[in-house]
Formats: C-alpha cells, sequence, structure tokens
C-alpha cells in the first residue's frame, strides 16, 4: 500500500485473522472479524501517519465533515458544553464528589470545562497539536498533554473519573489504549466511554451510508457485545450502567442538512435552507451511540 496505508491482518481484540466483508468503500474495506464479531476497516494508516495526515488542522475545520473531522469544532463550543453538561449530570449518579478528572482525547477542553464548573480538577490527554493548543487556552489552569496516553503524560497520578468520549473507535489498539486508561482509575473510581454502535437500529437501517463510516479516523465500529468483551475480559472493568438516552448531542441545523448528504444528496438539497443556520442548538438523539460506566474493582475483588 501507499501513503502510508498498510492492510490489517489480524482482529485487535481476539487476533483472529479470520473475517468476512461487509462492504468496499474505494480503497477500504469495512470487515467483521468471524471470531469475536468486531467491526473494523482495513487498510488504515500507520499511527504516526494518522496524527499527520487526519489530526491536522483541516481535521477540526473540514471541507467535507460528513467525510472525515468537523466543519468548525471550535464554533460550536456552546453545543458541546451543553452537550457535556448534561452527560456528566449522569455520570455523577456514579461517582459520588468531585474528585479528580482524566479526560482522554480531550480535544478542546469541552467535557474538562463542564467539570471544572462542578468542581472537578481537571487533567487532559490530547494527541492533536492544533486542538490541544485550543485546550491549553480554555483553560490555563487545566494540565493538557499533548501526545498520546502511552506517553505516560502525568507519573503517579490516579483518578476518581476517566473518560473516553468518542474515542476508542480512533485508536490503533483499543485494547492496549483501554487497559492504560483504565490503570489510570482509582481502585473503586469510574471509566465512562462513549462510542458508536454499529447494531443500532439506525446503523443497520443505513448500512454503508451510516454517517459514522468515516475510514480514515473510524477504524473501529464497536457492538454491545464487543464493547463488553474489551471492558470486561480485556481491561478487568465491572460495568455499571450501560444506555443510548444520554448519547445525543446539541447540534446546528446546518449540521443536520450537512450530514444528510452522506444518507443522499438530495437530502442535502432539500434541507439547504437549514445550511446557514449554524447558531440554533438543536438536540438529536439518534440511539446509536453507547455510553458505558465502569468501576474499577478494588484491592480484593474478584
Amino acid at each position: 500500500m501507499t501513503e502510508g496505508f498498510g492492510e490489517v491482518e489480524r482482529c485487535a481484540l481476539c487476533g483472529s485473522e479470520g473475517r468476512r466483508e461487509l462492504f468496499r468503500d474505494g480503497r477500504f474495506q469495512v470487515v467483521r472479524c468471524t471470531a469475536c464479531s468486531l467491526v473494523y476497516t482495513t487498510p488504515r494508516l500507520t499511527p504516526e501517519a494518522l496524527l499527520e495526515k487526519v489530526y491536522n488542522e483541516r481535521y477540526w475545520a473540514s471541507a467535507s465533515p460528513k467525510e472525515q473531522g468537523y466543519a468548525d469544532y471550535l464554533a460550536e463550543a456552546s453545543f458541546y458544553l451543553r452537550t457535556f453538561r448534561r452527560r456528566l449530570r449522569h455520570v455523577e449518579r456514579f461517582t459520588g464528589a468531585p474528585g479528580k478528572v482524566l479526560d482522554l482525547g480531550c480535544a478542546a477542553g469541552f467535557f474538562l470545562q463542564a467539570a471544572v464548573e462542578k468542581g472537578w480538577r481537571g487533567w487532559g490527554v490530547e494527541p492533536s497539536r492544533v486542538i490541544a493548543e485550543a485546550a491549553r487556552s480554555r483553560l490555563p489552569g487545566v494540565p493538557i498533554h499533548q501526545g498520546r496516553i502511552e506517553d505516560d503524560p502525568f507519573p503517579g497520578e490516579s483518578y476518581d473519573l476517566v473518560t473516553l468520549w468518542d474515542v476508542v473507535e480512533h485508536t490503533p489498539d483499543p485494547v492496549d489504549f483501554v487497559r492504560r486508561a483504565a490503570a489510570r482509575v482509582r481502585p473503586g473510581g469510574v471509566l465512562v466511554l462513549e462510542t458508536q454502535n454499529v447494531e443500532s437500529l439506525f446503523a443497520r437501517l443505513l448500512g454503508r451510508r451510516w454517517q459514522h463510516f468515516k475510514h480514515q479516523e473510524h477504524l473501529y465500529h464497536f457492538s454491545p457485545a464487543t464493547l463488553r468483551r474489551l471492558l470486561e475480559r480485556e481491561a478487568g472493568l465491572r460495568i455499571l450502567d450501560r444506555t443510548s438516552r444520554f448519547g445525543g448531542k446539541y447540534v446546528s441545523p446546518s449540521f443536520i442538512a450537512e450530514r444528510a448528504g452522506k444518507v443522499h444528496p438530495l437530502f442535502s438539497r432539500l434541507l439547504f435552507p437549514l445550511a446557514g443556520m449554524k447558531r440554533i442548538g438543536l438536540y438529536i438523539n439518534l440511539f446509536d451511540e453507547l455510553i458505558w460506566v465502569c468501576r474499577r474493582p478494588g484491592e480484593g475483588e474478584g
């Protein structure tokens, strides 16, 4: 393969080489592991090429966000803050009083801002240089590490809450990533993971036109079964709650019009009058996102 792309030979979750093709889209195949049912994309960019060619400044202000990245991530700060304030209220049912929170893949720090507002002490890790700088500017008192979790950015720290919002599907090695994330949770603390549900009704209805099939950035597509295996069997966590009820987001009408074009170009034309409406926030939940709350067992717990 060229341009930093390489074929994926084994399933990242179970190691099997067996797979069944679901569909092709240009150079990409979306396949399902025949052993554990994890859905993943091949070929893919190397981790180094991903940072250089995908998660650069064009990712956060993309000319074609339905294919890659965001139309204008920073301009939609108010929508992300409303979304994360809503989600934090759900998460705090399981955490108790505010403590220390680590947000992995923190982007511009919108979840951390929502948490700090509620009395949490925040830390963030973000591999994309341009958006990590935006997080530091937004949250000058919050340590933000620009790099990967493998860099061990805050040695000796353990956290009451570790969050992974729309992150695990982007990671080249989700098993290693979630194990490292779980290791940063104090015994008895909470890890929250959100990702898309490839077996949701909406995903099954749309098939290859599902909006989360963005092949260069979404490397994995989890189901409840494969996510349970990742969290329980591979990371040793105990699942406290699983829901799609808080998986919705505040978005603009222009976002809806743009993403509708992924389903069919006609929908974008029909919704064109909405394209200029960027300041109105609508709460949309297609119930195709999973939010799972987990606990790291305390000492002596099996």
